[in-house]
């Protein structure tokens, strides 16, 4: 029998910034703080909150494509590498800047 497809699971949490403090508002696709971009590797799956990792996931570049930015991160512990999407309310200027350096 075929594996069931992997379906997000939306969780509206709110949560403090473990690097900068800011208290962040979710709404249940918010994946990282809007102020340093940073995030937690909590997820396998989109929202299922299954990743014992638990590590920090640096924002090291951000790709323009389509006209919408996309972070690029890697897991402080364990070193695995994701792509979140930027959301509205994130620092235009610290994506500019991420986007500078991965050119």
């Amino acid at each position: 029998m075929p594996e069931e497809p992997k379906r997000f699971r939306r969780l509206q949490e709110d949560f403090r910034c473990f690097n900068c403090g800011t208290e962040v508002k979710g709404t249940g696709y918010t994946d990282h703080c809007p102020r340093c971009l940073w995030s937690l590797h909590v997820d396998d799956n989109p929202g299922d909150r299954s990743s014992p990792c638990r590590g920090k996931m640096e924002p090291v570049s951000v790709i323009y494509k389509n006209g919408e930015f996309i972070i690029n991160y890697v897991c402080a512990k364990c070193d695995t590498k994701k792509k979140f999407g930027a959301a509205v309310n994130d620092d235009k200027e610290l994506l500019a800047s991420l986007v500078k350096m991965a050119m």
